[in-house]
C-alpha cells in the first residue's frame, strides 16, 4: 500500500487527468510551492494536500482504508475467540490424552506452515493470485459514482495488484494464525489455573522407551528457554492414566504443553508475520515522481523566480560558431540516428560533395564503432563535423566520446545538433504546466561545447 501522503498525491493526479474541478485551483497551488523548500516528494505531497483544502479526498481515502482495516481486525478477534472457544471444548475432560491435544494444537497448524515456507521458495519472484484482493474490493466497501469515489476506488484496486501485496497477504494470514494461537493459549492458561487435569498417553505401536525420547526431543526447546519437561519416570507413570496424577507430575506435562504451543506454535508464526512485514515494507508501492505528469510540475518549480529590481541576468555560457576548413571532411551521428538524409546540408550549406570530399562514417555508438573512427582519424587528416540528436544527453559517456574525437581530429571538430521531423516539441495537450525540453537541452549542449571551444553549427 502507498501511504497516505502519497495516496492523496497519486489520487490528485488521477482526478486531475480527469479534469476534475478542485476545491482549490491546482496551478495556484503550484505556483505557490515553487519558492518554498523541500524535497520533491515533501512538495508534491503540500501540493496535494493544498489543493484538497477541503478534505473531500482525503475522507474518502480515510474511509476505505477504515474499512479495509477493520475487516482485517473483526477477522483477526474472530479467529481469536474461536481459537479460545475450540480449546475450551477440547479441555473438557479431567483426563488428558497429551499427544492428541497437542496434535489437534499443533498438527494442521504446522501443515500450513510448512506448506506456506515450500509455496514461498517455489513461487519466489513469481506473482501470486491475490484472493485478498476480491476478498476486501473497494467496491463493494464504499458506494458512490462521483468521481472522487470511483477514482478512489481505482487507486486501491490498482494498489492490492502490486506484486508487493503477496507480502501483505502473508503477513494478514500469519496474524490470523497468532490471533487463533493466542486465543488456544489464553484458554489452556485459564483452564490450568481453575481445574486440576491429569495428563496421560497410550499407544498401541511405540512403546514406554519410545515415548520418553519423543518427549525428550519435544521438551529440548521449551526446556531451553526454563519450561519444565517430565522425566522419564513421570513419563512411565503417565501411561494409561484414569485417576488423578500427583500435582507434580501434572504440572510437568502442563508446563510442556504451554512451552510446546509457545515455542512451536506461536514463536515460529510470529517470525513468518515479522519477515512478510519486512518484505512488504521494502517492496510496498513507492510514489513514481518519474511518471510525466510529476515531471512536469518538477521541471515548473526548478525555474528561478526573482524580482525585477534585484535580477542580475546571467549570461549563459555560448558555444563558439563553428569554422568550416578546407579539404577533406568526415561526417557522423552520435548514437542516435537522422531521419533526414544529407543531414550535414541544412547547417553548412556550402558543404557539397563538388568542393569537398565527405566521409560518411554513419553512426557512433559502441566501442568497436569508436575504435573504427579513432583509426580512421589517425590515419586521414580530416575535420570532422558530429551530428548529436536533441534525444541525446551530455552525460559523463557521450563526453567521453566527444573528447576523444575531438583529440583525434587532426583538423578540429565541429558540432551539429539536430532535430527530427517527427519529434514534437510543443507541451503536451490539457497540461497545466508548459515545458520546452528541446531548449533545455540545447543550452546543456552549448554549455559543454563552449568550455571545450568546439564550434557549433547554427542550424
Amino acid at each position: 500500500m502507498l501511504s497516505p501522503q502519497d495516496q492523496l498525491t497519486e489520487l490528485v493526479r488521477a482526478l486531475e487527468t480527469q479534469q476534475h474541478v478542485f476545491a482549490t485551483d491546482p496551478l495556484l497551488i503550484t505556483e505557490k510551492l515553487q519558492t518554498e523548500k523541500g524535497t520533491p516528494t515533501q512538495k508534491l505531497h503540500r501540493r496535494a494536500s493544498g489543493i484538497d483544502s477541503n478534505g473531500a479526498l482525503t475522507r474518502v481515502l480515510g474511509k476505505i482504508d477504515g474499512r479495509i482495516k477493520g475487516i482485517i481486525t473483526v477477522m483477526s478477534i474472530v479467529w481469536c475467540v474461536s481459537g479460545f472457544l475450540g480449546l475450551f471444548t477440547l479441555l473438557q475432560a479431567n483426563v488428558i490424552n497429551f499427544f492428541y491435544v497437542l496434535v489437534c494444537l499443533l498438527g494442521f497448524h504446522t501443515i500450513m506452515l510448512v506448506s506456506w515456507l515450500v509455496l514461498t521458495l517455489v513461487n519466489r519472484g513469481k506473482q501470486s493470485s491475490n484472493w485478498f484482493a476480491s476478498f476486501v474490493s473497494p467496491s463493494h466497501l464504499i458506494r458512490g459514482k462521483d468521481d472522487i469515489t470511483q477514482a478512489a476506488v481505482g487507486l486501491y484496486e490498482r494498489q492490492l495488484q502490486h506484486s508487493g501485496m503477496r507480502w501483505y497477504l502473508g503477513k494478514f494470514s500469519h496474524q490470523l494464525w497468532l490471533a487463533t494461537l493466542t486465543g488456544m493459549l489464553c484458554a489452556i492458561i485459564f483452564l490450568l489455573i481453575v481445574r486440576q487435569y491429569s495428563f496421560s498417553w497410550e499407544s498401541t505401536l511405540l512403546s514406554d522407551q519410545a515415548l520418553i525420547t519423543l518427549t525428550h526431543l519435544l521438551g529440548w526447546l521449551p526446556n531451553m528457554v526454563g519450561f519444565d519437561v517430565p522425566d522419564n519416570a513421570a513419563i512411565v507413570q503417565s501411561r494409561l492414566v484414569s485417576d488423578a496424577l500427583p500435582l507434580s507430575v501434572a504440572r510437568q506435562w502442563a508446563s510442556l504443553l504451554v512451552g510446546s504451543l509457545l515455542m512451536y506454535g506461536i514463536v515460529p508464526r510470529a517470525i513468518a508475520w515479522s519477515f512478510c512485514a519486512l518484505i512488504f515494507s521494502r517492496k510496498k508501492m513507492r510514489l513514481d515522481i518519474k511518471l510525466p505528469y510529476y515531471q512536469k510540475i518538477l521541471n515548473f518549480w526548478q525555474r528561478q523566480v526573482v524580482d525585477a529590481d534585484d535580477f542580475t541576468e546571467i549570461t549563459a555560457p555560448v558555444a563558439p560558431k563553428a569554422t568550416v576548413s578546407a579539404g577533406e571532411k568526415l561526417v557522423a551521428l552520435l548514437e542516435y540516428p537522422s531521419d533526414i538524409e544529407q543531414w550535414w546540408q541544412i547547417g553548412v550549406e556550402h558543404l557539397d560533395n563538388s568542393d569537398h570530399k565527405i566521409e560518411d562514417f554513419g553512426i557512433v555508438d559502441d566501442r568497436d564503432d569508436m575504435m573504427r573512427l579513432i583509426t580512421y582519424l589517425d590515419q586521414n587528416p580530416v575535420q570532422v563535423l558530429l551530428g548529436i540528436n536533441n534525444k541525446a544527453l551530455p552525460d559523463r559517456g557521450t563526453l567521453r566520446k566527444l573528447d576523444q574525437i575531438a583529440t583525434h581530429a587532426r583538423h578540429g571538430l565541429i558540432v551539429q545538433l539536430l532535430n527530427d521531423k517527427n519529434t514534437d516539441t510543443s507541451a503536451a495537450e490539457g497540461s497545466l504546466i508548459p515545458t520546452s525540453p528541446p531548449a533545455v537541452r540545447q543550452q546543456q549542449w552549448q554549455t559543454v561545447l563552449a568550455a571545450r571551444k568546439i564550434g557549433l553549427v547554427n542550424n
